[in-house]
């Protein structure tokens, strides 16, 4: 109930007035049945602007920290997150990944719509990063086709560290469903996982136009993020220095 009343009077509407989405090839994703919708990750608006916009509803696999959110912020993230029936997913690896594939696969068993990132993390730079192989193993197992979309344009209008988007123009683009009925069978093959993975990410990348880095989104992230920090004790020392000197 809560997920026809945002998207049909409250959020679709607002978003649709704010980004005003241009679609093409909305015709490539199935009217019914299973199917994964598979894109780039460049905002925290991708979560709702594509839903927004699908006829048919797509459940997103969500990572767990948008439901234990501490405060009343936080309840309010994670019971909008349910509302819409978002599923939460522990990004730690492990046995968490396999929750997060078998979560994804019931919803594929019921003829649904599944929504995933395959960078598993938003990019912090606007590039494509490299794919990790849980979309492939759900879309071997549910013999699911993969739907690649691209989002063009939400970098802009809300990049990582914006709390409110900016008025513009984005764009989403579905491209051409990917069957990989071919490798029934050899969903617990490293390498057939892997070459799944690519042929996903380079339709991605070819309907987005991003440049592409051939790096886990969480790990150039990671080290961007560190050598900030080392660059921040650098200059800090310099100030330091300086001051002591005068």
């Amino acid at each position: 109930m809560l997920y026809q009343v945002l998207k049909y009077l409250l959020l679709g509407p607002l978003l649709r007035l704010v980004f005003r989405p241009r679609i093409e090839g909305l015709d490539h994703v199935p009217e019914e049945g299973a199917a994964i919708i598979a894109g780039n990750h460049l905002s925290f608006a991708d979560h709702f602007v594509m839903p927004a916009i699908l006829p048919r509803r797509v459940t997103f696999l969500a990572k767990a920290e948008y439901f234990t959110g501490p405060g009343l912020k936080g309840r309010l993230t994670a019971a909008f997150f349910r509302g819409v029936g978002q599923i939460p997913v522990d990004r730690s690896g492990g046995r968490a990944s396999q929750a997060a594939i078998s979560s994804g696969l019931s919803v594929l068993r019921k003829g649904r719509l599944l929504g995933i990132y395959p960078e598993g993390t938003r990019s912090h730079d606007g590039r494509l990063y490299k794919g990790r192989t849980g979309v492939a193993s759900m879309a071997i197992k549910a013999g699911a086709p993969v739907v690649p979309c691209a989002m063009i344009g939400t970098f802009e209008a809300q990049p990582t560290g914006r709390r409110l988007p900016r008025i513009t123009r984005i764009t989403i683009r579905f491209g051409a469903p990917l069957d990989f009925s071919r490798y029934a069978g050899l969903e617990d093959q490293r390498a057939a996982l892997r070459a799944v993975t690519d042929e996903i990410m380079y339709a991605i990348l070819t309907l987005s136009g991003q440049e592409y880095v051939d790096t886990y989104a969480g790990e150039a992230k990671a080290a961007a993020q560190a050598q900030a920090r080392a660059q921040a004790r650098t200059h800090g020392r310099r100030g330091h220095g300086k001051g002591a000197a005068g």
